[in-house]
């Protein structure tokens, strides 16, 4: 894969494992995130570089775009990763009524405007090199919505409906948009001091372990039994930014272990 790639969010999780991916398949990749990480850091070299920058800035994510063009000479392929919890905001939450205007904001400003500002720099970029691919990073609960993390998932569902608009009208020019809708995935999330495997844990008087082997996994009646694993949305991410997925666009794909049953 000769391409240029941007993927937001990539110091660890779902976005390393992709960062590392596009890396191994021969994608030149600007990673962007707060902060890097000792993972991301062991990619680094001529074709993988890391950006610091915070994505709920709204002049960032054109940034981000713009350091692909001068490190790399364009850009090829989007991902929008970057996305869950922000800064300082523990999940999940269990209720819709405590959330303020502020809470929704900043969940918003996390989750869709940071993908739809990257979208809106790199899109033009795209059209003038003769087409790209761009895959959205949504949840499943953006169609299995419940009573936790109500933002969230509303901002996901903005997300995916996002990805559809933005095939319709941007395929023609030869840009395909993509979603991927991952289950829970074991990702810092859920493993960090704090994340959600502790909160759920003092929720149902467990412990964290317990919670990511087998309380979380049967009251999500994941049908594989278990949390995903950043590498198995990775590959799917990667499929749908290549030119092997040519004539798929305007699709949301579920890699969510069985947690969606809708048809």
């Amino acid at each position: 894969m000769d391409k240029v790639a941007v993927v937001t969010g990539g110091s660890k999780g779902i976005g390393l494992a992709t960062a590392r991916t596009l890396r191994a398949e021969g994608a030149r990749v600007v990673v962007a995130s707060r902060k890097s990480s000792a993972e991301l850091d062991a990619l680094a070299g001529p074709g993988l570089v890391h950006l610091p920058v915070d994505l709920t800035d709204p002049e960032a994510p054109a940034a981000v775009v713009a350091h692909a063009v001068d490190v790399f000479g364009g850009l090829d392929v989007l991902v929008n990763n970057a996305g869950g919890p922000p800064p300082g905001v523990s999940l999940p939450r269990f209720s819709f009524l405590p959330l303020t205007d502020g809470d929704w904001r900043e969940m918003f400003d996390f989750n869709l405007f940071s993908a739809v500002r990257a979208c809106r720099a790199a899109i033009p970029v795209m059209v003038e090199r003769g087409g790209g691919a761009i895959v959205n990073v949504s949840s499943a609960v953006a169609r299995q919505p419940g009573t936790m993390n109500v933002d969230y998932s509303a901002a996901k569902a903005a997300m995916t409906n996002l990805g559809k608009a933005l095939s319709e009208e941007f395929a023609p020019q030869g840009v395909r948009v993509n979603t991927v809708s991952p289950g829970p995935v074991r990702t810092p999330w859920w493993t960090d001091e704090g994340g959600a495997a502790d909160v759920l844990a003092a929720a149902f008087g467990s412990d964290r372990e317990a919670v990511m082997e087998q309380v979380a996994p049967e009251a999500m009646a994941l049908r594989t039994g278990r949390l995903l694993d950043p590498q198995e949305v990775a590959d799917v991410i990667a499929l749908l930014a290549s030119p092997r997925s040519a004539s798929t666009t305007g699709a949301d794909v579920l890699v969510d272990g069985g947690f969606h049953k809708g048809v």
